[in-house]
């Protein structure tokens, strides 16, 4: 039994309790994410002074995303994970009315500005899936953690619905959405009136307080974790961020563009439902590299063609995909951390996972927009660029499996 596990009550009662009310909010508030993920590139070519400018407000809430991790982990650390998706929650309000202000007037800045607060949202949502470790056992965590992912699936449906229902219901595009997801974050908040997860106790002089960020980096399963994290998150950005460009660019509509991001999103969460249960039977190692083979295969089905079923099958894959290596890293990262060191160790992953992601994000912009001169050529660009990184993780868990004391079991 690990450290952390130290204080969970055998029959996971509480921690059953608390996952379903991660759950219910990955279900409820999580749809402004693929709501935004729609719309947001959309707007800002729209907006954007420049097309090849037209994916940075997507790229400004990743960079809030990164920016708050560690805050928010230290915030939580220090008031409670209840306090922490609240202030999240409010960020997420914020960021759409900076959204639907920008829109209103015209201003891309400020549409840029309320990524950056809707980022706030996306980095307290990261931290859902930890704390659904937080009061559970080692054998209930990795379930713990897939069911929670899993809570998305409904967040899949409803967050492209919205965008049907309001992206032309105002005279301003999009407007209306950006509505709704302001409604969503105030309404979904007092669900974390339900959350019971005891606050960390306060330090005690003298007591160990776990090792440094840089000795945390130094650990191999924990390096490892990370690298596989940022990779599958990485490259699921990457494309899915241009996705709609390309989609609407091929003589698609607005509706293609949301269905297509709509089956994205439930491949994403959809495997949830037992990816714990693989990780339980083959392992953390092999099912992260078995997340790395169908994000290739992603890409490679994105390059066949752009026909509409081929983005359908290439987004579908590349959400499996994400969904068995990002779990099963998330799954490797806790198995390594102690009680003291949790808020340290999350907060650096998340901040790392959402750089790589940051830079993605920034890329797939100018690869679609500005790659070669057709929406087809830039689409070939951003699936071919995932394949070096997809290199650099297969290397990183190959070199894990090579270690003497890191064997696969």
């Amino acid at each position: 039994m690990t450290a952390a596990s130290l204080d969970h009550p055998a029959d996971d009662r509480l921690a059953k309790r608390n996952v379903a009310v991660l759950v219910a909010a990955q279900a409820v508030m999580g749809a402004q994410m693929p709501a935004i993920f729609t719309i947001a590139g959309l707007a800002g070519q729209s907006l954007a002074p420049n097309a090849c400018w037209a994916t940075l407000p997507i790229s400004c809430a990743v960079i809030g995303s990164m920016l708050t991790a560690t805050p928010i982990s230290a915030f939580m650390q220090r008031f409670g994970r209840r306090a922490g998706f609240v202030a999240g929650t409010l960020g997420g309000a914020l960021g759409a009315a900076l959204g639907a202000l920008g829109l209103m007037t015209g201003s891309f800045l400020l549409f840029c500005l309320g990524g950056l607060f809707t980022g706030s949202y996306m980095s307290a949502q990261g931290f859902y899936r930890f704390a659904a470790a937080d009061t559970a056992s080692d054998a209930f965590r990795p379930r713990a953690i897939s069911w929670v992912m899993a809570g998305g699936l409904l967040s899949a449906v409803l967050g492209p619905e919205i965008v049907k229902l309001t992206a032309d219901a105002m005279v301003i595009p999009f407007l209306g959405s950006y509505l709704a997801v302001i409604a969503l974050n105030l309404v979904g908040m007092w669900l974390f009136v339900l959350l019971k997860i005891p606050r960390p106790r306060p330090p005690v002089a003298g007591a160990a307080t776990g090792r440094s960020r840089m000795e945390l980096l130094q650990t191999p399963r924990i390096a490892v974790a990370m690298i596989c994290a940022t990779v599958s998150y990485a490259l699921m950005n990457l494309v899915m961020t241009s996705t709609p460009l390309a989609v609407v660019g091929c003589g698609f509509d607005k509706a293609d563009a949301a269905n297509i991001v709509s089956a994205h999103v439930v491949a994403m969460f959809a495997p949830s439902f037992f990816t714990g249960a693989v990780i339980a039977r083959i392992g953390v190692e092999k099912t992260m590299a078995i997340g790395l083979v169908i994000l290739a295969l992603s890409g490679a089905v994105a390059m066949t063609g752009v026909e509409l079923e081929n983005f359908f099958a290439a987004l579908i894959l590349l959400g499996i995909g994400w969904n068995f290596g990002f779990i099963g890293a998330t799954a490797m990262l806790t198995a390594e951390q102690t009680p003291e060191e949790k808020g340290r160790l999350q907060g650096l992953n998340d901040m790392i996972v959402f750089g790589g992601v940051t830079l993605a994000s920034f890329s797939s912009g100018g690869l679609m927009n500005c790659s070669g001169g057709t929406v087809e050529a830039g689409w070939q660009a951003v699936n071919l660029a995932m394949l070096p990184f997809l290199v650099l993780a297969g290397g990183a868990l190959i070199w894990l499996a090579l270690r003497p004391k890191d064997r696969l079991i």
